[in-house]
């Protein structure tokens, strides 16, 4: 390699290290700490459901709001299965005995003869009725009273064993419901869809992505610092990240929200001997996007407040 080639060399690995490293590096009339790229908070929804998306109508760059319905899969057969199982309920809670209604007749039979009994205690005392008969009273007022806690028993032990049935039917229409809801397209968060890989008239199943949906109101710019960095930058630290957009550069606020405990090599598509010994630290900060300007992928500056401010 002759010298100029060496210069050149040199030269490339000195403006990588001073963009990746170096302090108070500067570029656009401002200084900076460090230079990393934004990523955004994906999630990627996945179908709950099996069957045919009946409707799907949202597109790629649509804003979503969170929890909002943008489309359904087929809920036919669920809606039907609900159907019988309403039904099969009705059919067994119409079983259900009615005791003041069956055990009426016991309670008149059992009231009339406690009456009776009454009536010859009277006569008992004006010689006009035997003991023989008050007896006879007697043991058929213990015999209807008896019919009648057997006949109470028995239905009460009934209506359990049938309002079991109907708890249980309860729940196989609570399930129902559940996969009807699971069948809503739906995003759990805010966002603008990134991604689509699915249409409607198209058969899914379930956990089958449908779509990428990303949250860019606040931003996430991932820089590497050096050790000697480290005692400038705490969690919870104020940062100014510098964007180019518009062909000019864009000052935002953000928060250093994680910084990593253990340090790793400079992460470089191609790597030099003498390179992995420069060990770097992963931050993250958070970065509101104001004006909307801010795009997943761009790279970025970052200047870090002093520890103490």
């Amino acid at each position: 390699m002759n010298l100029r080639k060496i210069c050149r060399h040199r030269g490339a690995l000195l403006a990588t290290a001073c963009l990746l490293l170096l302090p108070a590096c500067k570029q656009g009339g401002f200084d900076y700490d460090a230079t990393g790229v934004l990523e955004a908070d994906e999630i990627i929804i996945s179908a709950q459901a099996n069957g045919e998306i009946m409707a799907f109508d949202i597109e790629e760059g649509d804003a979503v709001d969170a929890d909002a319905v943008v489309g359904y899969i087929d809920t036919t057969q669920l809606y039907l299965q609900k159907c019988l199982l309403m039904l099969g309920q009705k059919a067994t809670n119409s079983q259900k005995p009615d005791i003041n209604k069956q055990a009426a007749a016991t309670r008149a039979a059992l009231e009339h003869a406690r009456s009776e009994a009454k009536r010859l205690e009277r006569l008992q005392k004006e010689d006009a009725a035997t003991q023989q008969q008050i007896d006879d009273i007697r043991s058929q007022i213990k015999q209807l009273k008896a019919q009648l806690d057997a006949q109470v028993a028995t239905m009460e032990r009934n209506i359990t064993g049938i309002d079991a049935q109907s708890s249980a039917q309860d729940i196989q229409i609570a399930q129902i419901e559940d996969f009807i809801r699971k069948s809503l397209i739906r995003s759990p968060k805010a966002g603008t869809v990134m991604q689509k890989y699915a249409e409607a008239g198209e058969l899914t199943a379930q956990g089958r992505p449908l779509m990428k949906v990303a949250d860019l109101e606040t931003m996430t710019l991932k820089a590497y610092v050096s050790a000697a960095q480290l005692s400038r930058i705490r969690i919870g630290g104020k940062a100014t990240v510098y964007a180019y957009s518009r062909e000019e550069y864009r000052a935002y606020e953000g928060r250093v929200t994680a910084i990593a405990d253990q340090a790793e090599f400079t992460p470089k598509t191609i790597q030099t001997q003498d390179e992995r010994t420069n060990l770097v630290y992963a931050v993250k900060i958070r970065v509101p996007n104001t004006d909307g300007l801010l795009k997943a992928g761009m790279y970025a500056d970052v200047a870090f407040a002093d520890h103490a401010e």
